[in-house]
């Protein structure tokens, strides 16, 4: 199934940034009308679809390496 509208807007705001700031959460909300919470939640699965490994692998595969290391990363902290 071909990307949406939403999912391409989705993909091609996260190609413009790197890193994160509050810059781009109010960006997130006046380009994209969504809270910053839910951009990231819709992006999150945009990135585990097919579709969107093939319409911008190497963002993709980018994003899931930056998830991966963030889910490693808390793994290993210790437990207060």
């Amino acid at each position: 199934m071909p990307l949406s509208d939403r999912d391409r807007r989705l993909l091609d705001f996260e190609a413009r940034w790197n890193g994160h700031s509050g810059a781009k959460e109010e960006a997130v909300r006046s380009d994209l009308g969504l809270t910053p919470a839910r951009y990231y939640q819709l992006l999150g699965r945009l990135i585990e679809t097919a579709d969107a490994v093939a319409a911008e692998p190497l963002l993709v595969h980018r994003l899931r390496r930056l998830r991966d290391a963030g889910a490693r990363s808390h793994s290993h902290r210790p437990a207060m």
